[in-house]
């Protein structure tokens, strides 16, 4: 007897983890984005030890939400990884890439412009596959019998790459509000500078990419004019986040624009599920079609139950240890 709709359970575990993932990845992403750009090679250090104590802490979430897809969904793994297959390899290409930069940049000397690019490129190239995949999600897959029977670049489409563009665009607005809150000085103020454009940037994205996904499917489109006085509650809580960050830009605030950006990121991840729900294999397979067997769910689910704290407990410890400024001169490494 099934006493508990596990489906659903596992879909909010890993919808919870893919958000800590974006969120808290995102912003050294954007870090990363931004690293060419920066001001001087002493800047880079800086923006490097930022996020050095804590970027691969954030990445526990990519994993704990990848292994719990494959637990709790093989259907999912099953169509999309023949469906996805470049795009994932570009994004954990990129991941390899900037995280073999992290420790090598500090000791190189006459090579270290080569470890920067190394930073800003796998910074670059994951953050845009993850945004291509997304967009791709959002378009749906071709099956068959529970198979995917589409091509190999299906979802390198003009939508996919704006998605991916957007995501770029919104990771660097994540790393540039990130190094107004840990950085001073100089770097401070040029992260405040790039900012506002940057969140420009960002609503244009977005918003073309909202205009356009009506149009890429019918269920979206009737999802989200058919409860227009509910999910339409979420673009306006988007566009106050979006006002947030301005205000604080404007008036100079440190904390208040990483947080409302993280807003805008939830608020966007919320009216992308919306769209979607309950669909985790667009357009064929709901959630409860996809899942694997309760008694194999149930026994996983036990076990995660006691990760998820320790990850949590261990990441906010992290956190608190690492808090303040990042000066000059000073850092992890």
């Amino acid at each position: 007897m099934e006493l508990f709709d596990l489906p659903l359970i596992w879909a909010f575990i890993i919808g919870f983890g893919i958000i800590m993932y974006v969120l808290m990845d995102g912003f050294d992403l954007g870090v990363g984005i931004l690293f060419p750009f920066a001001p001087n090679e002493e800047a880079r250090d800086v923006m490097m030890n930022s996020v050095a104590p804590v970027w691969d802490g954030n990445e526990t979430w990519l994993v704990l939400g990848g292994a719990g897809l494959l637990a709790a969904f093989p259907l999912v793994y099953t169509i999309f990884l023949p469906a996805l297959y470049i795009g994932v390899f570009l994004l954990l290409a990129g991941l390899i890439f900037r995280g073999v930069a992290f420790e090598f940049r500090f000791k190189a000397r006459s090579s270290r412009y080569l470890w920067n690019w190394a930073f800003a490129g796998g910074s670059t190239i994951a953050s845009f596959a993850q945004g291509a995949v997304v967009g791709a999600y959002i378009q749906g897959f071709e099956t068959s019998n529970g198979v995917y029977v589409g091509g190999a670049l299906d979802w390198l489409t003009p939508f996919s790459v704006l998605t991916g563009l957007g995501m770029l665009a919104g990771y660097a607005l994540l790393g540039s509000t990130w190094l107004i809150m840990k950085t001073e000085g100089e770097l401070q103020a040029w992260a405040y500078r790039l900012t506002l454009p940057l969140l420009t940037a960002v609503l244009v994205v977005f918003g073309v990419i909202s205009i356009w996904t009506p149009f890429v499917d019918e269920l979206v489109r009737d999802r989200w004019f058919a409860n227009l006085s509910v999910i339409w509650i979420l673009p306006v809580l988007t566009l106050l986040c979006a006002f947030q960050i301005y205000r604080s830009v404007r008036n100079r605030y440190e904390g208040m624009p990483f947080v409302a950006t993280m807003g805008l990121f939830i608020t966007t991840y919320l009216g992308l599920v919306v769209s979607r729900w309950p669909y985790v294999v667009p357009p064929d397979y709901t959630l409860w079609e996809a899942a694997s067997a309760y008694e194999s769910q149930l026994f996983l689910l036990l076990g995660l139950l006691f990760v998820i704290p320790i990850v949590l407990v261990y990441t906010a410890w992290t956190y608190w240890v690492f808090r303040g400024k990042v000066r000059a001169g000073e850092g992890y490494h």
